[in-house]
């Protein structure tokens, strides 16, 4: 649930769209550079179940990650495609948090022999204006390009692609037709123009998916737009096989999202009150719970791992023991 809610429309968007392989490949064709797109067998593309990230990764909201077979060799690529909605300065920071947990548990896994696998990081930049972050891990040094010579050997460094939805026309947009639409939306959002011809494109919306249509309907029904406008282009919706008038689909929709939003403030409420037990729980056992500890707790989203971990805090004998599996 916590997941799924209506705090992280973007996200959930995006995740929705290119979640399928054929809407991901064309994506990554099309804005990655065309060597890297020869070196990959994009028909062994496929997507990486949840369970490879642990808990201490889901922290983190890890979009998509992708693998895919590098031609003529006994492995693969990693793509790692984040959805970010404002400018982050530190993003490079971040994306090497992912990559080195993701290789930590490869190495993990495979005992004596480690064989990690490159890790190709995307960015999908939903803002209204251009970021002025780099997209090199060695900017956030600010070493002059002299001095960053003598000290490259000992300091990771990396790009990432960073396609910015500003700088791209609509209808220069490419990939399948859901890839196309969901890109158009999100940079739509941004720079306030869901209700405009771009997005509501009669030839793109005969043939997107129903499933995108309708989570574009719901998307869209959720953000600051004139909802009597959005009534009138729903109505001349140039599509049939939606239940059994988009009207009606979209009054369901709505209905839908007041059910969802009580029932997520219900599941928030038992959030907080797992945190303020294990809190308290701490504080009886140890006199305190530091403010890093805190934070950390705070984080989880999952209220019976919190409530697991009220058990932990009753029977562990320090605070570095009841640290040390987070």
């Amino acid at each position: 649930m916590a997941d799924e809610t209506l705090h992280q429309p973007h996200d959930k968007f995006f995740r929705t769209a290119f979640s399928d392989l054929a809407t991901a490949t064309s994506f990554l064709c099309a804005y990655l550079d065309r060597n890297l797109v020869a070196l990959t067998d994009w028909s062994t593309l496929r997507s990486e179940p949840g369970s490879f990230i642990d808990e201490q990764m889901k922290a983190f909201e890890v979009d998509l990650l992708f693998t895919a077979k590098i031609h003529g060799e006994d492995t693969h690529f990693y793509f790692l495609c984040e959805h970010q909605s404002t400018e982050d300065p530190a993003m490079a920071l971040r994306l090497l948090i992912y990559m080195t947990r993701i290789w930590t548990l490869e190495a993990k896994s495979q005992g004596v022999a480690v064989k990690l696998t490159p890790i190709i990081p995307v960015v999908v930049a939903q803002d209204s204006k251009v970021w002025k972050t780099s997209a090199r891990f060695r900017d956030l040094f600010g070493l002059s390009s002299g001095k960053w010579n003598e000290v490259h050997g000992f300091t990771p460094d990396f790009t990432f692609r960073l396609l910015q939805l500003v700088e791209l026309p609509f209808e220069s947009i490419q990939g399948t037709s859901d890839g196309k639409m969901a890109l158009r939306v999100l940079k739509a959002q941004a720079v306030g123009e869901l209700l405009s011809d771009y997005v509501w494109d009669a030839s793109l919306l005969r043939t997107v998916s129903r499933e995108l249509l309708e989570n574009f309907i719901r998307y869209t029904l959720n953000e600051d737009v004139d909802k009597e406008h959005f009534w009138l282009k729903l109505k001349e919706l140039p599509r049939k096989d939606l239940n059994p008038n988009t009207m009606t689909l979209a009054e369901k929709i709505r209905a839908e999202g007041r059910d969802e939003g009580r029932a997520e403030g219900r599941y928030e409420g038992r959030l907080d009150a797992a945190f303020m037990m294990l809190c308290a729980s701490l504080e009886t056992r140890f006199d305190f719970v530091p403010e890093g500890l805190r934070e950390i707790l705070r984080q989880i989203n999952d209220v019976e791992r919190l409530e697991a971990l009220i058990r932990r805090a009753i029977r562990c004998a320090s605070l570095e023991e009841f640290a040390a599996d987070l």
